[in-house]
């Protein structure tokens, strides 16, 4: 081959693994940093006298100047009593002051105390009312959690930005944040100085569709609206003087934009980095369905935190590198459109985001890129024994644990691929749309039980088994594959084993893909089901000659320390055999291709020789005998070996 030619095959190999490394490496990143920001919130504990009114509508005003650390607001609540109510209590941090609560023209009596804001109404609220009342508050937020209320600068220019995931949207603004209730529909509306101290104009940003601005002498009022349903933290608001433009995407003949609010000193940049985003929101479109809120827009805030935070129809970010944008956009499917319900099944918004950044490697650059991908995920998964998807319930207040990225991330994301190469992507992509799209779930809170009851329906199989063995246990197997190729037919045999790397799984059933190589370089995939220890599979006749079996060569799987061998001759010469059997005449033998036979006996019941025969080959004719039930003895380099003969 041309040394040059050698060369380059070298390179493209060394940039494709260099890739899918930086790929990898920045999963890691976004894993660690929502981890790291976590420490300080999963502690926190959401008021237990929440839970007995649902919020149907907040009308947000607030006042804010990005060169001040302070907000300023009036939050009004519609709310529905589930119960008959006489006091109703919200979320909200001692650093903000209620200045008054008012229902239909009258001053409410209120008490702030340990985090919550306790209003005692005029009358009962019977079950089944619906009712509303405005707070207004004001304060300088002590900010907890990824900094849930932030004022800081870039370049020279301020900005304020918040970031509520799960429990600190209470540092700014009275809500219920427990993850039960979701909002079912937001009006916001930021007021801020129009220019900010160097005379550039401030931009507001927040969750929904803009629907105007409003300049009143030195301030302006901005108006989004959101009509979907959202939980407390992921309503998001940020101001400074961002530069704008916009993306579109079209999905079905109707176009929505995707908006960008960047720095102005990062414009450039910005806009050749973010124009992916259109070719990820249509692979996402493709297989999971419309973009939740396409009637409404997809965008990006720049912010100053090192990650991203996916709220409803704006992500903020702290960069814009591909994978952290597809991760981003894949949370507006699972984490916003349906959303975990508790801490252990956090892999169903997490995992999905990681898999989705995933299928973006194996779209855009190729089979290879992806199996690299994959291997990179494997290993790190199989680099500890134990650990399973579905964080265990003593592990909830362990944020190391909760935001693992070899559990929650990566193995939650393989874990999806392999589902995916169990039902195909037919049933796979179909189930997660239902699932999407179900009544009961869209835009509300799920768990893991409901995504196994979707991928259930759709390919009509059970997967308690799956489920049981790869989610909610832990670790992963060691497969160890011994074959043997047998002489005249090719013929080959296998014999699949597995050992496990933790108890709580006593067997992974799985369907265990493995590549078999020719001497002339053919290969041959396909998959064994393995069910059973030991089990062999011995349906391959007529393959080409066979130099080496490869066990899962494109990582599908999730295992570590596998062993593919010839199989020992002396076991395999248990399995030696004579055919036809009963015969006319003519009989073959099937044997390993590397058992040599030098010579074969024949004796009658009696034990009597009654022929022998130097062999050249892998048969022998026994025309000559009468009918009747025969001995061969058959000299190997093995041993020997005793066959019964039936002549007819």
């Amino acid at each position: 081959m041309n040394k040059k030619y050698c060369f380059f095959i070298t390179l493209l190999s060394f940039c494709t693994w260099l890739n899918a490394q930086n790929n990898f490496d920045e999963q890691l990143e976004i894993a660690e940093a929502e981890s790291k920001a976590a420490q300080s919130f999963l502690g926190v504990e959401t008021s237990n006298n929440t839970g007995n009114y649902d919020v149907t509508y907040h009308r947000l005003e607030f006042e804010v100047d990005p060169a001040i650390a302070f907000i300023e607001g009036d939050v009004t609540t519609y709310f529905e009593a589930k119960e008959n109510l006489n006091q109703v209590i919200f979320d909200l941090s001692q650093a903000m002051n209620v200045s008054k609560v008012m229902q239909d023209g009258t001053s409410l009596n209120f008490q702030h105390s340990n985090e919550e804001l306790i209003i005692d109404l005029p009358q009962t609220q019977a079950q089944g009312v619906l009712d509303s009342l405005t707070i207004s508050y004001s304060g300088v937020p002590v900010s907890s959690g990824f900094d849930s209320f932030e004022q800081s600068s870039h370049n020279g220019n301020e900005i304020l930005w918040t970031l509520s995931e799960p429990y600190g949207a209470k540092d700014w603004w009275p809500c219920k944040q427990n993850l039960i209730d979701k909002i079912e529909e937001l009006d916001v509306f930021i007021t801020s100085p129009a220019t900010n101290s160097n005379g550039q104009e401030n931009i507001a940003v927040s969750n929904g569709l803009e629907i105007e601005q409003i300049v009143n002498g030195s301030n302006k009022t901005t108006h989004f609206h959101h009509s979907y349903p959202i939980p407390a933290y992921l309503v998001a608001i940020a101001v400074s003087n961002y530069s704008v433009y916009n993306h579109t995407v079209t999905n079905n003949g109707n176009p929505f934009p995707i908006t960008n609010y960047v720095y102005p000193e990062n414009l450039s940049a910005a806009q050749s980095a973010t124009a992916v985003t259109v070719d990820i929101m249509d692979l996402f479109i493709e297989n999971f369905g419309n973009y939740p809120y396409e009637d409404e827009k997809y965008g990006h805030a720049q912010f100053g935190w090192g990650g991203g935070m996916e709220h409803t129809t704006v992500s903020f970010m702290g960069g814009f590198s591909r994978g952290l944008i597809a991760h981003e956009l894949g949370h507006q499917w699972f984490g916003d459109k349906v959303t975990c319900g508790s801490w252990q099944d956090i892999w169903v918004n997490e995992g999905f985001a990681t898999y989705m950044a995933s299928m973006v490697i194996e779209d855009f650059d190729g089979e290879n890129a992806f199996n690299n991908h994959k291997e990179d995920m494997v290993s790190l998964i199989t680099s500890q024994p134990g650990g399973s998807v579905y964080v265990p319930a003593t592990d909830t207040l362990n944020v190391s644990r909760v935001f693992s990225s070899r559990l929650s991330y990566n193995k939650g994301a393989m874990v999806l691929h392999m589902l995916r190469k169990k039902l195909g992507d037919a049933n796979f992509f179909q189930a997660l749309q239902n699932y999407l799209n179900d009544p009961n779930l869209a835009f509300s809170y799920v768990t893991t039980e409901d995504l196994k009851n979707h991928l259930e329906n759709e390919s009509g199989e059970n997967l308690d088994e799956f489920f049981s063995d790869w989610v909610y246990g832990e670790g992963y197997p060691s497969f160890t594959l011994t074959w043997e190729q047998y002489e005249t037919t090719n013929d080959v045999e296998i014999t699949l084993s597995q050992i496990q790397s933790h108890p709580s799984v006593d067997f992974f059933e799985v369907g265990v893909p493995i590549r078999l190589i020719g001497t002339d370089g053919e290969v041959l995939d396909m998959v064994l089901n393995h069910t059973s220890n030991n089990q062999q599979f011995t349906s391959f006749s007529n393959v080409f000659e066979v130099e080496e079996i490869l066990i899962d060569p494109n990582f599908n799987i999730i295992s570590s320390e596998n062993t593919s061998m010839l199989d020992t001759i002396g076991v395999k010469l248990s399995k030696l055999k004579l055919y036809p059997n009963p015969t006319k005449g003519m009989v073959n033998i099937q044997k390993p291709k590397n058992v040599k036979i030098s010579s074969v006996e024949i004796y009658n019941t009696l034990g009597a020789k009654t022929k022998s025969i130097q062999l050249s080959s892998s048969t022998f004719s026994v025309e000559s005998l009468a009918s009747g039930v025969y001995f061969v003895k058959l000299k190997t380099s093995e041993g020997n070996l005793v066959r019964k003969l039936i002549k007819e």
